[in-house]
């Protein structure tokens, strides 16, 4: 069952460096987050790429500000 993403950190650039996943109460590398969001084991992110392919992790559009990463890891 997929789990929910509850918390994100970021290095001091402002980039997700790690996030923390429901029920869980250390954080997840983000390589390895990415790699399960692509098997479909997080529910409320998905894998984007830059123009320059790399990947990274984004929140799924729902309207609130909330739970983007960004604002779970304090970039507010």
């Amino acid at each position: 069952m997929p789990k929910r993403v509850v918390d994100a950190q970021a290095d001091s650039d402002g980039d997700i460096t790690a996030i923390r996943l429901e029920g869980n109460t250390i954080f997840t590398p983000l390589n390895t987050a990415i790699r399960m969001a692509e098997r479909g084991q997080i529910e409320n992110v998905h894998v984007a790429h830059t123009g320059a392919g790399r990947a990274y992790l984004r929140t799924n559009p729902n309207g609130k500000e909330k739970d983007n990463l960004d604002y779970l890891a304090g970039d507010r």
